[in-house]
């Protein structure tokens, strides 16, 4: 950042701070308007403080991304030359030390801050300029550096501009990045990573094959964790399963909660047996092809419910092998978007329920990332009131926001075909909905040009699923 960028900064914050006083003042009543209601005047103004507070924090933090990186950059120039790795390494350890005592931190967080600074202040300019102007939250561009490492410049300026240039091919639909949690944006920005990673997802997904293991960790309070490094699909569906089976077993008579469950389920299948043990519902788990990659023309890859995107290697052996487990969905090959499937009664169908997980992908509430196998269909205006059963007046909240949206004055509201609905708050405020980020599928030159004269292009392999067109009627 340089000493112009740090003007602005600190001109911004300034306003900020204004912004924060005035907001203050409304809280404590001496800007209140004459006849204004004074606690809905108060509700206002903390709410407008709590938003001035986080950008002045983003402008902050930016700061001390300057500073840090100032300071790392000053030291190497000032050391002498390293004769040996070991110096280098010596040298490097002494100014992480002095990062970590000026901020009373670990020398392990004072070495992250000192490499997201030169990481931001080189390679991702949209970032530090959206931190600087409180636009993103600190922990919104750490995450875009996770992102990022180990791609080149061109796909790691490729991935900043989808979410921060409102400009760019393409761009990332929905409520821009610093309005969503820091870990709706971690999905999203590993999802469009993995879609767009110059390395082929096939080539990434063998090598994670071979990596498959199961691990044991002890924990305290003779706990214990014991996790399965195994592919989505297999993972996708065992989860799905398993919460099914755990919702069999929920009751008046049965105290514990889900995720108890869900334990408790899987624990009876390894040391018991499915066929001796808890039942083992077939779970149901959504997995979009896109046409062309389950012909095999490329190797865009599909999309598992709750996962984001696999191989279409994988897509393609689900559909062969007829999985009974897994619900397959081919996209639309312009648009990269379902078709709607609609109806008139009150009752909401098993195929509609099926196209609103596909078009929220998940809970729609703000940051919620309750999975949509476990989430509820709700009518936004109310059938009762003249509200149809409609895509259009439809959501699917998790059981916790299902009750907030009945039991408080938290509303849903502009759901559409392809967008699940925002929300209005009972303070007035609207939040936008996430959205999920349907591509126009790839097209090889041949396909979307045309065959020319005495050209027939490449041969396509046979379809694997005949019946493909039942998906897309509408």
């Amino acid at each position: 950042m340089e000493c112009k960028a740090v003007a602005e900064t600190l001109e911004a914050m300034e306003v900020s701070l204004a912004a924060l006083a005035e907001c203050a003042g409304r809280a404590d009543g001496t800007l209140a308007p004459v006849g204004a209601d004074p606690l809905q005047d108060e509700a206002d103004a903390c709410l407008d403080g709590m938003a001035a507070v986080a950008r002045v924090e983003a402008g902050m933090a930016a700061l001390k991304v300057h500073f840090a990186d100032g300071y790392a950059n000053a030291a190497a120039a000032m050391a002498a030359p390293a004769v040996s790795p070991q110096e280098r390494t010596a040298q490097v350890m002494a100014v992480t030390a002095e990062v970590a005592c000026v901020l009373t931190v670990s020398e392990r967080s004072a070495a992250a801050l000192l490499a997201e600074s030169a990481t931001l202040t080189t390679g991702l300019p949209l970032t530090l300029a959206a931190l600087r102007a409180g636009s993103i939250s600190w922990q919104h561009a750490r995450v875009m550096c996770d992102e990022t490492s180990g791609l080149d410049p061109s796909a790691a300026a490729a991935l900043e501009a989808h979410f921060l240039d409102p400009e760019a091919p393409f761009a990332a639909r929905g409520c821009p990045a610093g309005q969503l949690v820091p870990g709706r944006f971690r999905a999203k920005a590993r999802s469009w990573r993995e879609r767009h990673h110059p390395v082929s997802i096939e080539a990434r997904h063998r090598k994670g094959v071979e990596d498959r293991r199961l691990e044991f960790v002890p924990d305290r309070d003779g706990m214990a964790w014991l996790s399965a490094y195994v592919t989505a699909d297999v993972a996708s569906a065992v989860w799905s399963r398993a919460t099914e089976a755990a919702r069999a077993l929920q009751g008046p008579a049965e105290s514990r909660t889900l995720p108890q469950l869900r334990a408790d389920v899987a624990a009876d299948w390894l040391l018991v047996g499915v066929a001796e043990g808890t039942p083992s519902p077939k779970a149901q788990v959504l997995v979009t092809v896109p046409v062309l990659s389950l012909l095999g023309a490329v190797t865009e890859p599909a999309t598992l419910d709750g996962y984001g995107p696999v191989p279409p290697s994988m897509a393609r052996r689900l559909v062969a092998d007829g999985a009974g487990s897994f619900l397959r969905v081919l996209t639309d090959p312009r648009s990269g978007a379902p078709l709607e499937i609609g109806r008139t009664s009150y009752r909401v169908p098993k195929t509609m329920r099926q196209w609103l997980r596909l078009r929220d992908g998940r809970c729609p509430f703000p940051g919620c990332s309750n999975h949509s196998l476990d989430n509820e269909a709700d009518h936004l205006l109310a059938w009762s009131e003249g509200g149809g059963t409609g895509i259009t007046n439809l959501g699917q909240p998790c059981p916790r926001h299902h009750r907030l949206r009945h039991a408080t004055a938290w509303r849903p509201v502009d759901a559409t075909r392809d967008q699940p609905p925002g929300w209005i708050s009972p303070a007035g405020r609207s939040y936008p909905s996430e959205q999920q980020d349907w591509e126009p599928p790839y097209w090889p030159d041949v396909l979307a040009r045309g065959a020319g004269p005495g050209e027939t292009g490449p041969p396509l392999p046979v379809d694997p699923l005949h019946d493909w067109a039942l998906f897309t009627a509408a």
